[in-house]
């Protein structure tokens, strides 16, 4: 589930944006914990940096292989060699099912490292249809959120198929999408291989979640910050992260506190009724409001029990909401940071 896309302008006094925020972007670890230093755990450090992804024996796809889009759509696969995702979470799913030698772009949240030598053809939801039919592409996967919407109907009307995913938008996603991936390639197998490790991976971490001796869950607000672009805003149940911080054994503070939309912007009212022992942000937001000192100088951000204590978890911005083969890494390393442990 991506964070929404900056907007053009916002008041850096309030941090309201001026323009309406879209959904997007799925922007290691920097820290958490009590004390002025706020110094990670080793290995939240070493999870949050695993930035290489671990494929699949590569598959022999069967196609052709005719699958329903998310719009609605019936579409049929004939060739897939030269395949492009249009979106980070896509070409991760595409890479660790074992076919990234056939992926010949890839969308600029597609940061590990096997995709670094692809030409980005898409930013965020600035899709370049003239970009991606230069590539002669057999098959292009997008998201419902892809847009512009003129692009991919031309990029569909150049006679490319286009299969269009659902966004994730939780735990209950990871599955789901692999498979549906996996089917559009014609490699439902893998699909299923890939699904299980992944999921056998994230309920293995969950079992290291510590049990508080008081039966206190933390509360955990997600704050999605670019301070490069004065946004400021904190999650509510539809940001994306909610499945995630309850999986760690926390609560998510934004939800919990009534908000029932994606994001809202941040306010010393929001923040004293979330009341979050610790904020949750992205690496690189992190970064733009300059580390922890700049975090805690939004307003209402000191007052809460998370800014006391200068209890802070970063997860990098590329993988935090993918809901992928990598959701395991995120989750160990949010619990890592979270308690202070070194995980089972």
């Amino acid at each position: 589930m991506p964070p929404p896309a900056a907007p053009t302008r916002a008041s850096r006094r309030t941090g309201v944006p001026l323009t309406a925020c879209a959904l997007l972007l799925a922007v290691a670890a920097t820290a958490c914990g009590g004390g002025a230093t706020a110094t990670p755990h080793p290995a939240a450090r070493a999870a949050a940096t695993a930035n290489r992804l671990e494929p699949l024996a590569t598959p022999r796809p069967k196609l052709p292989a005719t699958v329903t889009s998310a719009d609605g759509r019936k579409v049929t696969v004939r060739r897939a060699g030269r395949i492009v995702p249009l979106s980070g979470s896509l070409s991760e799913i595409v890479f660790t099912l074992g076919l990234g030698a056939d992926v010949v772009a890839r969308d600029i949240t597609a940061t590990f490292d096997q995709a670094g030598k692809l030409p980005v053809v898409t930013r965020n939801h600035d899709v370049s249809a003239e970009s991606v039919l230069s590539l002669r592409p057999d098959l292009v996967l997008a998201e419902k959120t892809t847009g512009p919407a003129e692009a991919v109907r031309q990029i569909r009307d150049a006679g490319v198929p286009v299969v269009v995913l659902d966004p994730a938008q939780g735990l209950a996603d990871v599955g789901p999408r692999i498979q549906a991936v996996a089917d559009t390639l014609g490699v439902p197998a893998a699909g299923r291989e890939l699904t299980h490790r992944s999921e056998q991976r994230i309920a293995a971490v969950q079992k290291t979640v510590p049990r508080p001796a008081d039966g206190r869950k933390p509360r955990v607000a997600f704050l999605y910050v670019r301070g490069s672009a004065s946004v400021y805003l904190i999650g509510g149940a539809k940001s994306g992260a909610t499945s995630l911080l309850e999986a760690a054994g926390a609560v998510d503070a934004g939800a919990a506190s009534g908000l029932r939309t994606d994001f809202r912007a941040i306010t010393s009212e929001a923040l004293a009724q979330a009341a979050p022992d610790a904020i949750l942000v992205m690496t690189k937001g992190l970064d733009s409001v300059g580390g922890v000192d700049g975090l805690v100088r939004i307003p209402g951000v000191a007052e809460t029990p998370a800014g006391v204590d200068r209890r802070v978890v970063s997860v990098e911005d590329g993988v935090l909401l993918n809901y992928g083969p990598r959701t395991d890494q995120v989750l160990r390393s949010l619990v890592d940071q979270l308690y202070g442990t070194g995980g089972a």
